[in-house]
């Protein structure tokens, strides 16, 4: 699950004739009313569709920023899948054709990077730029990526003016009293109530299971008769939705950093259980900070550089950094080096810099940019799918008590992001759509091994997401990164993983075992 870097209004940060081979018979598994009679008849009936139509590939629009040979195009689902004869919405998707020869082509490989909120199209860049760890498969598989359902150019959905969305600063999201609390919770309340009145029409049908049947669609429009899937954060749980509402589909499926999908955990407590996991990974990284003093010079013990942390944030609540960074963007800024590795020396080098007098390059790194209005739709538009979809997919606490009660107890230990990451989710308390029940995740006829790829301190879904998983997906295996906690681990250079992904994709083939890999290399001053 990723969160943003800008803070939203509530102060916090922070998916005729068939043509042959296409279609695939629906799933055997109705799982209550996520795939109910009507939504499994509406879905095979939209995949028909879209098999006949198949994607007209063209070059892509001269704005999206994606150059040929990359190509892209449109395919059409249903808002409701109860009613497929109803309103349709577009999804807009991309791809680059594979590089190897005919014989060892595989068909089309679809990706997910998270979210809920962020766009795939990226992904097939991948080919494009010769991404080394991606060259074996890419001479068997196209790569294709897509915007989900109210993501980027697939029917967007608003909650908020962008320009409103990124202003700064904003108010501290650590409270100093009730007051605070009931600013923020007003906050809150209106950023729900705005996006019922900016997008109230798409609220109900923003839930991942119809994000599943998109990609069942898309599946079928390209004209093939089982998926094969990348999906990381956010992306394995539409991979876990999909996989257990079309088992038979699956061809193969990579899984990377894995949301917990205990129906228990969606969504409240996984946001619970992310603040603890944070604050471990922010330690991790003040350690790191620690040991390289002699770089960056900002304090030689772990507890010396959370001092300095805590200096910097109460400095910034007080006259804000610029003008504009107050202890909420200090918190978008900072929250990248819990996510990843690579963000680590780029975080500590700027934060030096900035204790050494360079004001301005914090600012640089941190600051909303008022005259960039296309990143800022952007950025407005990712939080209102992360909100949309979390609130659509399960019933939230309504009662204040209850979130007022769990989160001061979690700041009292994990204070890096408890409260940023409560106020984000807040709106959902209020939510005036239709909640849903989460998926019963679990393995149908036909689900092949999938396999699952997981860092054991891994921030923003904890590792025990992937044991879940790996328990109720029978016949999967998987690769556990020891001792390490970037997020989306195939992404990154260890052979001892990047081989295995490899050879499952080119192969279907998994060790007889799950296997440890032992960390990617530490990133260096």
């Amino acid at each position: 699950m990723r969160r943003t870097a800008a803070f939203g209004s509530a102060g916090a940060l922070v998916a005729g004739t068939l043509i042959a081979g296409a279609i695939a018979a629906p799933a055997a598994t109705a799982n209550g009313r996520h795939h109910n009679g009507s939504e499994a008849r509406g879905v095979q009936l939209a995949a028909a569709r879209a098999a006949r139509a198949g994607i007209d590939w063209a070059d892509c629009p001269a704005d999206w920023a994606i150059s040929a040979p990359i190509q892209c195009g449109w395919v059409t689902v249903p808002l409701d899948y109860a009613r497929p004869d109803g309103k349709q919405i577009k999804i807009a998707v991309d791809r680059h054709v594979s590089t190897g020869t005919s014989g060892e082509r595989q068909g089309a490989l679809i990706y997910n990077p998270g979210g809920p909120g962020g766009s795939g199209m990226a992904f097939p860049k991948r080919i494009a730029t010769k991404s080394p760890l991606w060259v074996n498969t890419a001479k068997a598989y196209d790569f294709v990526g897509f915007d989900p359902r109210g993501v980027g150019h697939s029917a967007p959905i608003s909650c908020i003016d962008p320009q409103e969305f990124v202003k700064a600063p904003k108010a501290d999201p650590v409270p100093d009293s009730e007051a605070d609390k009931r600013a923020q919770r007003k906050l809150a309340a209106e950023y729900a109530d705005g996006c019922a009145e900016r997008s109230g029409e798409m609220l109900p049908h923003m839930t991942t299971p119809n994000t599943a049947r998109d990609l069942d669609v898309i599946r079928a429009a390209l004209g093939e008769k089982k998926l094969n899937y990348l999906g990381v954060s956010y992306g394995t749980y539409l991979g876990a939705v999909y996989g257990t509402l079309f088992p038979s589909h699956v061809r193969r499926m990579v899984v990377d950093s894995v949301v917990n999908p205990a129906k228990d955990n969606i969504w409240y407590r996984a946001n619970l259980n992310q603040d603890i996991a944070f604050q471990k990974r922010w330690d991790d990284w003040k350690a790191w900070v620690a040991v390289n003093d002699a770089t960056f010079h900002i304090g030689t013990t772990p507890q010396k550089v959370e001092q300095e942390w805590l200096k910097l944030r109460a400095a910034a609540k007080k006259s804000p950094i610029g003008g504009v960074l107050g202890p909420a963007e200090l918190i978008g800024f900072f929250q990248s080096a819990p996510y990843y590795d690579s963000a680590w020396a780029p975080i500590a080098r700027t934060w030096s810099a900035y204790r050494a007098g360079d004001t301005q390059a914090l600012v640089d790194a941190a600051a909303p940019d008022l005259s960039d209005t296309a990143g800022n739709i952007r950025s407005e538009n990712s939080n209102a799918v992360y909100t949309a979809v979390e609130c659509a997919d399960a019933k939230w606490p309504t009662n204040w008590r209850t979130w007022d009660r769990d989160n001061t107890r979690l700041h009292k230990d994990y204070p890096f992001m408890t409260w940023a990451n409560a106020w984000m989710n807040l709106p959902c308390a209020t939510w005036s759509a239709k909640q849903q029940t989460p998926l019963n995740v679990r393995t149908g006829k036909g689900l092949p091994p999938v396999l699952i790829v997981q860092s054991t301190r891994d921030a923003a879904t904890p590792y025990e997401g992937a044991v879940e998983l790996h328990k109720r997906f029978e016949g999967s295996r998987l690769i556990t990164e020891e001792g390490a906690g970037s997020h989306g681990v195939t992404g990154l250079v260890n052979p001892c993983i990047n081989e295995r992904v490899d050879s499952y994709l080119l192969t279907g083939k998994t060790d007889r075992r799950d296997v440890t890999c032992a960390p990617h290399a530490t990133p260096k001053p």
